[in-house]
């Protein structure tokens, strides 16, 4: 029977101990703080990345992976003959799918390359599934079934405290209908259709706890599956998150900081809620 390996990139949001039990790849993009180039990889201690955006004098920049390192990658997983599903963040927030594509092309191994749509646990939840099903033995075909069943069935939000870093970033691009002038403004978008749209915005933390009040009204009567929650700097607003939450959800909520790649667009003082329902 043909083995199938998961790969990602380092924008998904998932603990160690997941990565490891089911064998997933995790790519990593690289952050450059003030012309020093670091792999995402060596910053996942928590705090480690928002001290470095802290002290640096300039936005950080963010890059996908290489395609080459996608090939050489590729064609090491498939040295045992097996096949390789790799499921990458939305196309609208970076090239890093389009590098995957490109670097499976160069490699003589059999990929298969998915955009997922979605980052950071919205990501994890169709990673996480592919990885469990490949461990079944499910076939290619069965896997990419369920993933995509995963992605009609989730919804990411975001809250950011400031727009600054979505505007020097260019993603504010991504997100329509606001103006680059409103900075210092709270805003929750939704990620509909590789898009980033403004849902709510206003001044102040009241922005963000009616928005959660609504939200959480909103799930009632509704079978949710999953709830993940990331956050940016202090976890206290993301823990008060998870008190609203876990009355809607049997499994137990992650609640995760989120790499250095999601970090740099987001700024501190960010979080998403991620929700997957069941089909």
């Amino acid at each position: 029977m043909t083995k199938i390996k998961i790969v990602t990139d380092s924008s998904v949001t998932i603990e160690t101990e997941l990565v490891n039990q089911l064998g997933i790849t995790v790519v990593p993009l690289s952050v450059m703080i003030d012309n020093v180039v670091y792999s995402d990889a060596d910053l996942k201690e928590e705090g480690t990345f928002l001290h470095l955006m802290q002290e640096s004098k300039n936005l950080p920049k963010t890059s996908q992976p290489p395609v080459g390192v996608f090939a050489e990658i590729f064609e090491d997983l498939s040295k045992d003959g097996s096949k390789i599903l790799a499921i990458h963040m939305s196309h609208a927030l970076s090239g890093t799918v389009e590098a995957a594509r490109q670097g499976a092309s160069l490699s003589t191994a059999d990929v298969t390359v998915i955009d997922s749509s979605f980052t950071d646990q919205a990501l994890k939840f169709q990673v996480v599934e592919a990885a469990r099903l490949a461990q079944e033995g499910k076939d290619i075909d069965e896997i990419l079934s369920q993933v995509e069943e995963i992605k009609n069935n989730t919804e990411l939000y975001i809250g950011v405290s400031t727009l600054e870093n979505l505007v020097k970033g260019g993603r504010i691009g991504r997100v329509t209908g606001l103006l680059s002038s409103l900075l210092n403004i709270r805003v929750v978008m939704q990620m509909k259709n590789d898009e980033l749209q403004p849902i709510v915005k206003g001044r102040g933390a009241k922005t963000f706890k009616k928005w959660l009040d609504e939200f959480t009204s909103s799930l009632a009567g509704r079978s949710v599956t999953e709830i993940g929650i990331s956050y940016s700097g202090n976890s206290e607003w993301a823990k008060e998150m998870k008190e609203s939450l876990q009355a809607y959800v049997e499994k137990p909520i992650s609640v995760l900081e989120t790499g250095s790649i999601i970090q740099t667009h987001t700024g501190e003082n960010a979080w998403a809620i991620l929700v997957r329902y069941h089909s």
